[in-house]
């Protein structure tokens, strides 16, 4: 009865452990195919080229108009895929969200549709210091 239970429970660690590698390592190739089509870039970087680009924020509509960088244009990522193609590829594209997790999938999105000028806020709009709008209602 013992045994049995012991082997139950060194299952679940094994199967815990598993699940955790296998997670980690998605989240590794996600990052270095993020790196291999865009770049990173810290506030200063992304404020000194946002008057060349296309600035995108991709979260949603509300918290867009609760504040967002000054001169961005918004394209919820939950629309991304059926509105991206309103960017020019000829041009930088700037994106940002909360953090960077909706960046990355956009930019993936966007490498596969060409586009080879992709940058991303490194530390997403939390963390934003410079210009912002707020929409008035």
């Amino acid at each position: 009865m013992v045994i049995g239970a012991i082997s139950g429970l060194a299952v679940s660690w094994i199967i815990l452990i598993l699940l955790l590698v296998v997670w980690g390592g998605w989240q590794l190739i996600t990052v270095i195919r993020r790196n291999q089509v865009s770049t990173l870039l810290d506030e200063q970087a992304f404020q000194a080229g946002i008057r060349k680009a296309q600035v995108v924020d991709l979260r949603e509509k509300k918290d867009f108009d609760a504040g967002h960088i000054l001169g961005a244009r918004n394209i919820p990522y939950s629309t991304f895929k059926a509105y991206h193609t309103e960017l020019r590829s000829d041009l930088p594209v700037y994106l940002y969200d909360q953090g960077k997790a909706l960046s990355t999938r956009a930019a993936l999105l966007l490498a596969k549709e060409g586009y080879d000028q992709i940058f991303i806020l490194k530390s997403g709009y939390a963390r934003w210091q410079g210009k912002t709008k707020k929409t008035k209602y």
